[in-house]
């Protein structure tokens, strides 16, 4: 049987928004009411997901750029 593909072009679209919504929110940017649109048509788990995925990347960025100055 064949996968539903308006379903799993709706979880890639809500993929991707959460990815924009957590960009946002790290910029701090974001209006609250497109805040509240994309919070409504997200899916909770892929938030967290990119969220910590987002913050160790940001981390780890940070610890590089460090030892790349002090390095230097």
């Amino acid at each position: 049987m064949a996968p539903n593909t308006a379903e799993s072009g709706g979880d890639k679209a809500s993929f991707l928004r959460s990815i924009k919504l957590v960009a946002w929110s790290f910029l701090g940017i974001r209006s609250n009411k497109g805040y509240r649109d994309d919070l409504a048509k997200v899916n909770p788990m892929h938030v967290v997901l990119v969220g910590l995925v987002a913050a160790v990347l940001l981390v780890v960025g940070l610890i590089s750029l460090a030892k790349w100055v002090v390095a230097a």
